[in-house]
């Protein structure tokens, strides 16, 4: 038996949606305290890799909010309409970042810049992993029970930004141990496909949403 088989009540399903929520305000909030806190480390040790990673994060936050949007009780906040059209959104934001990603690895292989050590940021982007894994779990796992296929989209950037910091974290272990710079940018390559490849998904979900 799948979960779509399975008749919840109206106070089960009202529950469930209020997980949901409350997984993207915890995101929301996290990803905002995020943005700020890697990108002063990125000032200060002048680590484009963490600067980057903060603006990545402003990203998600907007996706974040799509879903939370998506979610709220309100007029056609069901309809096929309004879940294409938050599959567009969440499309618009994979594009981003996979722009972003794509643009911060290529330059940062052409001009071979080397970053800085940075222990703190490290150290941060462990935690952000290990956080960020754990969110989309759980939002997978509250997607499947409700249903929500803009929500199980968005609990796909949570697990890439979970992939983008172990990678990053990597990256600059890598280089302050062994000298290898292009680990970083490399890393950031892939996911971009990744995040590209997201965006085309969801705009092809959205176009069936439409449809029906």
């Amino acid at each position: 038996m799948t979960n779509r088989d399975i008749q919840r009540t109206p106070d089960e399903m009202a529950d469930l949606n209020r997980v949901a929520l409350r997984l993207e305000y915890g995101t929301i909030g996290w990803n905002v305290g995020e943005a700020f806190l890697t990108i002063g480390l990125g000032a200060v040790a002048s680590s484009l890799a963490l600067i980057g990673f903060g603006t990545v994060s402003i990203v998600e936050v907007f996706a974040s909010g799509v879903v939370v949007w998506h979610l709220l009780p309100g007029h056609g906040a069901s309809t096929p309409e309004r879940t294409a059209r938050a599959h567009r959104l969440v499309a618009v934001a994979f594009g981003a970042l996979a722009v972003a990603l794509t643009f911060a690895g290529v330059r940062d292989l052409v001009t071979g810049r080397i970053p800085d050590e940075s222990p703190w940021g490290i150290a941060y982007l462990a935690m952000t992993a290990v956080v960020m894994f754990s969110l989309a779990a759980a939002k997978r796992r509250i997607a499947t029970q409700l249903d929500s296929s803009p929500l199980h989209s968005e609990a796909s950037m949570t697990f890439l930004d979970g992939v983008l910091s172990t990678a990053i974290m990597f990256g600059l272990l890598l280089n302050a141990v062994a000298g290898w710079w292009w680990a970083d940018p490399t890393a950031a390559l892939l996911v971009g496909l990744a995040a590209a490849r997201e965006a085309k998904e969801n705009w092809s979900e959205a176009a069936t949403q439409g449809e029906l």
